[in-house]
């Protein structure tokens, strides 16, 4: 089936059948889920293909994704949220990010979805559009099987969306996780969205490191990992989630590469007087983030046009660093650890993955 032009009637089709035979046998949880064996994917089908792009497979969906996506959180954005500049911005960032091979979109929550859906209007088969409206943080949802259901089925209608190519439910995590019961519900309602074609593929997203080898391993649902990986994270040389992660073949989305702006002079202000050195940083970060071979797509929040352009010319650059380059990193990765506001101090877990 061709990866440019799928609709959820299609999709419905092609894996319903699939679907019921090869997950519902396994129950709630179902079987633990062995790696699905290497795809062949000519990577020209892929959405928005652009020879100076780089593509990786998405683990077992065998989506082939831009080595670098984009963020739904747009912190900096010097303009109101919601106000007619806010959405020019948000058409001519995408419209830019398509340009150069970039075809992965993450917004977060219901306001980034709507203003990502809207934006992308016409443009949307040309993006692979992750998800997420409510999440599972709070318990009264991810309790409640209906309630679940009822938040896809809301989201897909106001964003005007037919299907959504990942529906990765974000989980509770740091001060309180969620229950076993609330995790089965989740993995309950993502089997019933992969079933009815309105998401062609699933997952989470948590800060909770410690529980997501766990987590892959129990559901077959969870696909695709959306999961911080920044431009200080390690991997553990024993017992590192990544070993689940390559066992089961799971999809890895790597969020904060920035660490929330802390890698950079200005903060991340876009066209501050640091431009040029901030710049320099991102593209040190990117490098070094697309270095790890399970981080299939690093999602930064760009909300500039100038700075997609520079994420692009990324990817572009060599992964291998020389000395210099080495020391600086190192350098602007200590500043950033100790630039972390009190809010973001739980990004210290990432450091060893």
């Amino acid at each position: 089936m061709d990866q440019d032009a799928v609709t959820r009637r299609e999709f419905v089709r092609h894996t319903a059948a699939a679907a019921a035979g090869a997950v519902v046998a396994g129950g709630i949880m179902g079987q633990p889920a062995a790696a699905a064996p290497a795809q062949t994917t000519d990577v020209r089908k892929t959405r928005s293909y652009h020879e100076d792009m780089e593509y990786r497979r998405l683990g077992r969906t065998g989506l082939m994704v831009s080595a670098v996506g984009i963020g739904g959180h747009v912190k900096q954005i010097p303009f109101g949220w919601g106000s007619p500049e806010f959405k020019k911005n948000r058409r001519e960032v995408l419209a830019a990010c398509i340009d150069h091979g970039i075809n992965y979109a993450d917004p977060c929550g219901a306001g980034e979805v709507l203003f990502v859906a809207e934006a992308l209007g016409k443009n949307r088969e040309k993006m692979y559009l992750g998800f997420d409206w409510q999440g599972a943080r709070d318990p009264n949802l991810a309790g409640s099987l209906n309630k679940m259901k009822e938040q896809l089925d809301t989201g897909l209608r106001q964003a005007k969306l037919e299907y959504v190519d990942l529906w990765r439910v974000t989980m509770r995590e740091r001060t309180s996780c969620n229950s076993e019961k609330e995790i089965e519900t989740v993995a309950r309602t993502l089997e019933w969205a992969k079933k009815t074609g309105k998401a062609r593929f699933t997952g989470l997203s948590t800060h909770h490191r410690p529980w997501i080898a766990e987590a892959v391993a129990k559901y077959p649902q969870f696909e695709v990992i959306v999961t911080p990986y920044s431009a200080g994270s390690k991997e553990k040389p024993v017992g590192s989630m990544f070993d689940a992660l390559r066992k089961y073949d799971v999809g890895l989305i790597g969020i904060k590469p920035f660490a929330s702006g802390t890698i950079f002079k200005s903060g991340g202000t876009p066209d501050s007087a640091t431009k040029q050195e901030d710049d320099d940083r991102a593209r040190l970060a990117i490098r070094y983030v697309l270095s790890c071979d399970v981080v299939h797509c690093t999602i930064p929040g760009l909300i500039t046009v100038d700075q997609v352009n520079n994420a692009v010319a990324a990817v572009k650059e060599r992964r291998q660093f020389d000395l210099a380059e080495t020391q600086r990193l190192e350098q602007l990765v200590q500043q950033m650890w100790a630039n972390l506001p009190h809010a973001y101090q739980w990004l210290r877990d990432w450091e060893w993955v």
